[in-house]
């Protein structure tokens, strides 16, 4: 028990330095991808056991991550989905339907399970498409294919905003 409970503060230790650190690029998102990139190092790194978080934990994080997006929706976003409903639909099943295909056609090209590919495909966040993936047994393949795509994005979509701002980005 009390291995376990080391072992947690491990990497609840190394997420935090790494988060804190991240803060300082001045990334969008870059606590998360610092504590993922922290706590992926321990994990990866062989010196310490992987985490066995205690019963309860997913259902208190989802519940947590829920709450955190779910306050960050106010009645000026309930306002702005009236002008942005279309442009909401549209995009939502463009990337579903694109990430079904890319998902699949990965699978095929690449001999990969299906289930890893279409959750890690899939346009939803890294915690919550490991949730969905740890529920089919896949969580950290899942976890492993949504961590490279957002630090990917994390560093290259700033770049591009700023790359196109002088072109009127953002000035509507």
């Amino acid at each position: 028990m009390l291995t376990s409970l080391l072992t947690l503060l491990v990497y609840l230790l190394a997420g935090t330095v790494f988060g804190l650190l991240a803060l300082k690029t001045g990334l969008p998102a870059a606590p998360l991808a610092g504590a993922l990139i922290g706590a992926a190092v321990v994990s990866m790194s062989g010196r310490v056991e992987v985490a066995e978080w205690p019963s309860g934990t997913r259902t208190a994080l989802q519940i947590g991550i829920g709450t955190v997006i779910g306050t960050g929706l106010t009645r000026a976003s309930l306002d702005q989905l009236q002008n942005l409903w279309r442009p909401a639909v549209l995009i939502t099943v463009t990337l579903v339907l694109t990430g079904i295909a890319i998902g699949l056609w990965t699978s095929r090209l690449l001999g990969v399970d299906p289930l890893i590919t279409l959750l890690g495909a899939a346009p939803g966040g890294i915690s919550g498409m490991s949730l969905v993936g740890a529920d089919y047994g896949v969580g950290a393949a899942v976890a492993a294919l949504h961590a490279v795509r957002l630090v990917t994005v994390l560093l290259v979509l700033p770049l591009v905003v700023k790359l196109l701002a002088p072109l009127g980005l953002g000035n509507s």
